[in-house]
């Protein structure tokens, strides 16, 4: 990684990249211990190299870092949700909006998940765990899916659970979370759907368990990310139709 790029951002630069170049950030450790995104087919090898960064493999954009200075774009087109972000931020969203209506942009919403659950089960080397993968990226919201998980291995538990985190890197309960989470994002960026009925959507029925697992792993309570996030997605949303 270009040493100048360590020096911009140890400065109080803001990083972008899009597709495989946030690859060059975590080959520099600037991810490390923080949430990350590439393009789809490169995520598990991401997860793989650099262990210490969460990679959400079905984000299409990710803000990260200090002072939330790190902007992380996927695969393909998403590079345009990157700009429409990086305009607003810097700019104000009355103006992304006028970039997005003159370019006919459209805010992405399905994100990458359609293309990162078919590479994750290609490209996960355990089949055992590859399929369990796969049935969870389904039934996340289930009462005991760790549980389920296992029992679909034909594992003894401990077993599962060694060879789950050899695959993944994660261990079954906090893959579980974090697919939560990311799933959790969405409403919580695109609707008025209230934080207790999010939660239950994606499987929590305690509010406040949630709402503190949330913060705890994204830095922001559900009301603080809504604010944040969702205010640019619903303009952005509205001035590209």
């Amino acid at each position: 990684m270009p040493n100048w790029v360590k020096r911009a951002y140890a400065g109080g630069a803001t990083i972008a990249t899009a597709c495989s170049g946030a690859l060059l950030l975590a080959e520099g450790g600037l991810l490390d211990g923080y949430d990350a995104t590439t393009h789809w087919a490169y995520c598990n090898v991401m997860q793989k190299r650099y262990p210490a960064v969460r990679v959400h493999t079905q984000r299409a954009l990710v803000i990260a870092g200090h002072e939330q200075r790190l902007v992380m774009a996927g695969a393909g087109t998403s590079w345009l949700d990157l700009a429409l972000y990086v305009i607003a931020r810097f700019s104000d969203i009355t103006t992304a909006m006028q970039v997005a209506r003159v370019n006919l942009i459209d805010w992405h919403t399905v994100g990458q998940q359609p293309f990162a659950r078919l590479a994750q089960t290609r490209q996960v080397e355990d089949a055992v765990i590859a399929r369990c993968q796969q049935w969870v990226a389904e039934h996340y919201d289930d009462d005991a899916p760790v549980a389920r998980m296992a029992r679909l291995s034909g594992l003894a538990e401990r077993s599962f659970t060694r060879r789950f985190r050899q695959a993944t890197g994660m261990a079954p309960l906090e893959y579980i979370h974090t697919m939560r989470l990311e799933e959790a994002k969405h409403p919580l960026e695109s609707s008025n759907t209230p934080v207790e009925a999010v939660a239950n959507e994606v499987g929590y029925e305690d509010t406040a368990f949630f709402s503190r697992l949330f913060r705890r792993k994204v830095g922001l309570t559900p009301a603080q990310y809504r604010r944040r996030f969702g205010a640019l997605r619903r303009a952005v949303q509205a001035g590209s139709t």
